[in-house]
């Protein structure tokens, strides 16, 4: 068979599934036991034998579609993971298909090119200066830069990398000195305790920061707290603020932490994985007030700018930072040779990357800086409303006034009646949310990405939560449905 006709088989089988999600005519999850899908799609046949044409095609991707996740459904309310633009579908398609592995620019001009300027975009949205072109003639010195990675996870890594090399600039050589702290609040991401385990440092170097009731970081005792650890014999390796916080969506008082960190000459990191697109909104990029003063921020573009996944970017205020942060050798690649783009490989962990600016540049392109900023308008200001609603109605809690996309709430009851109705939700399949941990207690947490979701579906989750409450399951095993039976 030809590409444009296995393409074609696809492309049918994937229309088909985004339209029974959005007409709810299959459940937004169905989870198979992995033994029974192991047998069904027939998997250890298919690597033996080979075959996965026509036919075989078509009913292997309709086997493995009933029991995808999907995340075009309107009840679809669980993770920050974006329900992607369909040509930001297409260019992975395209990025796979010609495998530019672009993180040197011999190996995938347009990819390198495309990132390029997506990269400059985010640090203009910033407010940082951006990259000059190669070969521009433009004045040496201070400019931002960035890169592109697989997941905010290695993106945070990346980052306190380049804090790294700022405080302990021979730790590339001798190691990661041992009195290097990092200072988070305790709310922050659990990619950041990884990245501190990776840098060798181990958990004891987080040092959780003072914060508010809250949980967001409060400027006015991070100074004393900071020299506190100086005192200590501690060097600080860099201070990390939510943009917005994981659990329940709050930013930190960006401008106030900046302040106090360039008095004390800290490096601030901005983890804005998630809100950072809030950068996008003139009604919203507020609450990321003084960003342009952090040293560091990373920003996922695979949550709010309905981007695949994973496309995660790591940004520096100042480039050196950046191409500092790795050291290495490999005559194949680094040696004098006419450059006429920019390798990007020197920025990043991966030495072969995916185009991922092109997923990016494709849902930009499609809906423009206002489609996207519609987007994210739309997206808070339901979860305003879903909050509202859910505080009006007998019996449920809300945690915090919602800043972004995230609502977090809960019935009166114990923290295992939390995750009780959540397992009888997720089972019944009209509707997939989540749970978080705050201020000591297990909430209900929707992170609302499905620009189908509606008010409407926040009232038929919350009747359908009442007549799970009422009605609690007899059997404390899940129920499984095949569909092949």
């Amino acid at each position: 068979m030809t590409f444009q006709t296995e393409c074609g088989i696809a492309v049918e089988a994937l229309q088909a599934f985004a339209e029974q999600a959005r007409e709810r005519q299959r459940s937004v999850i169905h989870q198979v036991p992995m033994a029974v899908l192991y047998r069904e799609l027939g998997v250890e046949r298919l690597i033996a034998e080979g075959g996965l044409h026509d036919g075989v095609l078509r009913k292997f991707l309709t086997d493995y579609l009933i029991a995808s996740t999907r995340l075009h459904h309107p009840g679809y309310m669980a993770h920050q993971v974006a329900v992607p633009h369909p040509l930001g579908a297409i260019a992975a398609l395209i990025d796979a298909f010609t495998n530019n592995a672009m993180a040197i620019y011999e190996m995938g001009p347009s990819a390198a090119t495309v990132e390029f300027a997506v990269v400059n975009w985010m640090l203009g949205k910033i407010g940082w200066r951006p990259s000059p072109l190669p070969d521009s003639g433009a004045e040496p010195g201070s400019y931002g830069g960035g890169v592109l990675t697989h997941g905010g996870s290695l993106a945070n890594l990346t980052a306190l990398m380049a804090a790294r090399g700022r405080v302990a600039p021979n730790a590339w050589q001798d190691g990661t000195p041992g009195n290097l702290v990092v200072v988070a609040p305790e709310g922050c991401h659990y990619s950041i305790a990884r990245a501190v385990g990776i840098l060798g440092l181990g958990q004891r170097a987080i040092r959780n920061a003072p914060t508010d009731a809250e949980g967001r970081l409060a400027p006015e005792k991070l100074a004393a707290f900071i020299g506190g650890l100086r005192e200590q014999g501690a060097n600080v390796l860099a201070v990390v603020a939510n943009a917005c916080g994981t659990a329940v969506g709050l930013y930190d008082p960006l401008r106030d932490v900046a302040s106090v960190c360039r008095d004390l000459g800290v490096w601030l990191h901005i983890d804005g994985a998630h809100g950072a697109s809030a950068l996008v909104s003139n009604r919203h990029r507020a609450l990321l007030d003084g960003v342009d003063l952090a040293d560091s921020l990373v920003w996922d573009a695979h949550k709010m700018l309905r981007t695949p996944t994973l496309c995660a970017a790591v940004l520096v205020r100042d480039h050196r930072d950046l191409d500092n942060a790795f050291r290495e050798e490999a005559s194949y690649l680094f040696h004098e040779k006419d450059q006429p783009g920019f390798d990007f490989i020197h920025r990043t962990v991966e030495c072969t990357k995916a185009a991922l600016g092109l997923k990016v540049f494709f849902a930009l392109a499609a809906e423009g800086e206002k489609g996207i900023a519609d987007f994210i308008d739309r997206q808070t200001e339901l979860a305003s409303a879903a909050a509202a609603y859910l505080r009006a109605e007998p019996g449920f809690e809300v945690a915090v006034e919602p800043q972004s996309n995230i609502v977090c709430f809960r019935v009166d009851g114990s923290d295992d009646l939390q995750l009780q109705l959540r397992k009888r939700i997720v089972e019944a399949g009209n509707h997939y949310i989540s749970t978080a941990e705050f201020q000591g207690r297990r909430w209900l947490r929707l992170a609302l990405m499905n620009p189908a979701t509606e008010l409407s579906d926040i009232a038929a989750l919350v009747e359908e939560i009442r007549r799970h409450h009422a009605a609690p399951a007899q059997d404390g095993g899940p129920r499984h449905v095949s569909p092949w039976f």
